[in-house]
Formats: structure tokens, sequence, C-alpha cells
């Protein structure tokens, strides 16, 4: 424990104070660079060496020099302590205002975005949950389990990001949102039997939401029109939509009306060969009840 000013400062649990850039993203890379040559004007203005201010905030000097160099993207928490340390009245803690639009991976940000301007979405999920039905553990599992492994602050940067799409459930007006799901990525015990347990009773909470329906492929299904992969399907208040289908169309994101129509004609049976939402939700509580 160091102190500073008199007052005792524990240091951070990890030395990692943020993100790294996303190499590909110009506009992040402009934010985060920045913001990391203002903290540096503010700490050489006020005397003090990146190893003492590094003792301050509590982090290492060597990362201290990664974010005022735009190489690593600074949490909140690190901004508020350097607001503290440097005296800025709040200056330093306002650029998360900006930060936190570039702490997740542009691919990322452009999913949440076009989700955020939805007012439809059809998907059908095959291996695992769709990304917007996953618990924070369910997530942290999946991520985990990503071979060549991911980073650790990496893992936590992803779920942080998915974690923000599913703001979407609490949009208003909300989307109708509809998931068909395999029974299979509802008997997989991804991340252990507990994390399954606590996914199926969030499963059971969306599904009684309103706006969200969430229908189960049985796996004895002899006839199956999503054996070609994964699905979605998202539809704008203008009247135009947007959809991917593994495999096809290079699995891509389309808009063209005529790939959009083989899309929407498979999902449509799909959703006809899957029990209905009610019934789905009997099966998803039977299976909770055998966890």
């Amino acid at each position: 424990m160091t102190a500073v000013d008199g007052e005792a400062v524990q240091p951070a649990e990890t030395d990692e104070p943020g993100w790294e850039v996303d190499p590909d993203d110009e506009w992040g890379i402009a934010v985060i660079t920045t913001v990391g040559r203002q903290l540096k004007l503010r700490r050489e203005a006020a005397g003090l060496r990146a190893g003492e201010f590094g003792v301050a905030v509590g982090y290492g000097e060597d990362l201290v020099y990664k974010v005022e160099g735009g190489k690593r993207i600074p949490r909140q928490e690190y901004l508020d302590r350097a607001d503290e340390v440097l005296g800025a009245g709040g200056l330093i803690s306002a650029a998360w205002e900006d930060v936190k639009k570039v702490r997740y991976p542009r691919k990322v940000r452009d999913l949440a975005r076009v989700e955020a301007q939805a007012v439809e979405l059809t998907a059908y999920g095959t291996h695992n949950l769709h990304d917007l039905l996953q618990t924070a553990d369910y997530m942290r599992a999946l991520f985990e389990m990503r071979r060549p492994a991911h980073p650790r602050d990496q893992v936590d940067r992803l779920v942080s990001a998915r974690m923000a799409r599913k703001a979407i459930f609490e949009r208003d007006p909300a989307p109708e949102l509809c998931f068909v799901q395999e029974e299979a990525t509802l008997r997989r015990p991804l991340g252990g039997r507990m994390v399954l347990r606590h996914q199926l009773e969030h499963l059971v909470e969306l599904a009684q939401m309103r706006t969200v329906e969430i229908q189960v492929m049985p796996i004895d299904r002899a006839v199956h029109a999503g054996m070609g992969g994964e699905i979605q399907v998202l539809k704008f208040a203008d009247g135009t939509a947007v959809g991917r289908a593994e495999g096809d169309f290079g699995s891509r994101p389309v808009a063209e009306l005529k790939h959009l129509r083989i899309m929407e004609l498979r999902c449509g049976i799909i959703r006809a060969q899957a029990l209905s939402p009610g019934e789905s939700l009997a099966f998803i509580e039977q299976v909770l009840g055998e966890t």
C-alpha cells in the first residue's frame, strides 16, 4: 500500500490499466492518443515522473507510458484516479465520455450500432446460445475456451463489449426479438453446471418479456431447415434489412432483397419446425429442473 498526500492508496489488483488499442481502428487510435497526450502534459506540469505517478494511481510505470503513448485504452477508474492525483477538477474524468465509445473492438461497436437501430431481429443459433441471450459467466466461458487463447485482459474487454450489447432489451420502444436455439445449446454445460443453471434461469426471465420470443428446436426433429448453419436477420424502421447466413453469400452481411428473401424463408420454416414460444418456455424450465 502506498500513500498520496497522506492518504493510503491500495494498489490496483491488476497491473493492466485498460484494453489494447485495435490497430485497425483509426478513429479509436486518434481518441486514445489525444487522451494519452493530455495525461502526459498534466503529469509533467504537476512535476511528477511516470514512476511517481504510477505509484500514485496504483499502476506500474511501464503501463503509465503505454496509456500516455496511446497504446492502451484507460479504464474509467484509471482516469478518475488520475484526475484526483493531478487535481484536474473533473476534466480528466470527463474524458471517459470519449474513451468509452472506443473501448470495444470496432467490429463489436459496428454490430452494437446496427442492433441499436433494428426494430426486429430474428436469429437461429446452433453451437451455443446467441450473444444477446448469454450471461456474463457464459460469455466468459466461451471466450476462455478459444484456441489460441485470448489474453486475460482481452477476455475482459470482449465480455464487457458483449454485455453492453444487451442494452437492446432496455430500449423503448423495444424491438421485436425472436431467437431459435437448438436443444443441445440448452444442455451443454459450458463453464460448468452452475454457469448453465444461471444461464437457463436468465433465459426463463428473457422469455417472459413482452417483446422477446425464444423457441427451442428439439433434437429429435427428422426434418430441419437450419442444417446449413446460423442465420440472423435484422430489420429497420425505414423498411431496409440486413442478414447473414453461415456458409451462404460468403458468410458476410448482405442487404440484397433476393438474398434476404432466402434467409427469411429459412427462418420462417425453422420457426414453424421449432417448439412454440410457450412450449419452449416450458421446455427450458424442464431442462432447468434437470440441471
